[in-house]
């Protein structure tokens, strides 16, 4: 069985050590001109993992396209490009996408767009899981949906370990819109640690868990798919972790750093927002974050007012 990982970054990097540690033959791809791939190619390892030696390299994109199982891991804004750069290619493999987020200008969620365009069904993987502290023998559950139910049982039996339990999904409009939306609930954990407000994180993970509930149910999801893996369940991972890039966003963007990383929360608020507006969904995390990111708000201001609100039922 050949495996294929397309990206290079930190998750990509990691799914092809997590694929070489469990003695599978990778091939890596990744662009001629990355100098992230360049490193690679010449040191085998990156600030987050060491390569195996069954791990290869390769700039040829037909080449990792003939694997049997293609796992990607791009920026989530880059994914509708790249789908129309092999939609004249033979695609041989299952293809399984390792990204979380929403294309900002159609608010369509992954699987959606590889349907779209290259008319394919996908699985996708979501989950907590931090590189730095997987390779360093930390285990975590993730979650594996498709409307391939096929695939989707390949993917788990196939790749699940010690390291990495994989769980089945039964919802992929709420794996995929849960996966992506915890990342804007980082962003908001983020700035209350920026103004020393941690505590307040307990209300933001309570409210926040309803609200994409109720976002995922208007998009056709199941709501309670936001109290699982994709979404609750990957929160200590993205509010808490010191190694996730949207919480360090949110915190950077309070203390006036500039941020290092990139964080998807970003780009996934500005879709959820729009969607919003669209279909007049209230959404006040969602809403109040725009407000601070995009308009120029006073965050401290807007987070008051928020945790504020007049109280309906518990919340």
């Amino acid at each position: 069985m050949k495996n294929s990982v397309i990206g290079v970054g930190r998750w990509g990097s990691f799914i092809a050590w997590y694929l070489g540690s469990l003695g599978k033959d990778v091939l890596l791809y990744g662009r001629e001109n990355s100098q992230s791939f360049q490193n690679l190619k010449k040191n085998r390892k990156n600030e987050y993992v060491v390569l195996q030696e069954q791990v290869s390299l390769s700039s040829s994109l037909e080449e990792a396209l003939s694997s049997d199982f293609i796992f990607i891991s791009i920026p989530v804004q880059k994914f509708r490009s790249f789908c129309h750069e092999i939609r004249g290619k033979k695609v041989q493999g299952k293809i399984i996408l390792c990204m979380k987020g929403l294309e900002i200008t159609t608010g369509k969620r992954l699987s959606e767009i590889a349907k779209e365009e290259i008319g394919l069904d996908c699985a996708v993987l979501v989950g907590p899981g931090h590189a730095q502290s997987l390779v360093r023998g930390v285990p975590t559950c993730m979650l594996v949906d498709s409307e391939d139910e096929v695939l989707k049982e390949r993917v788990v039996q196939g790749f699940s370990s010690d390291l990495i339990r994989l769980y089945r999904g039964h919802d992929l409009i709420g794996a995929e819109i849960g996966a992506a939306t915890k990342n804007i609930i980082g962003l908001g954990a983020g700035m209350l640690d920026g103004f020393g407000y941690s505590e307040f994180k307990g209300a933001l993970m309570a409210r926040s868990a309803y609200e994409i509930s109720q976002f995922i149910e208007a998009l056709g999801g199941k709501g309670q798919s936001a109290y699982g893996l994709a979404h609750l369940g990957d929160y200590e991972a993205t509010l808490f972790s010191k190694y996730s890039h949207n919480r360090l966003y949110g915190e950077n963007f309070i203390l006036g750093k500039t941020p290092s990383k990139r964080a998807e929360g970003v780009e996934t608020l500005r879709a959820v927002y729009k969607i919003a507006q669209d279909k007049n969904l209230d959404l006040p995390i969602c809403e109040s974050l725009y407000q601070v990111l995009f308009e120029d708000k006073d965050p401290k201001e807007i987070l008051k007012k928020l945790f504020s609100r007049p109280l309906k039922g518990e919340f």
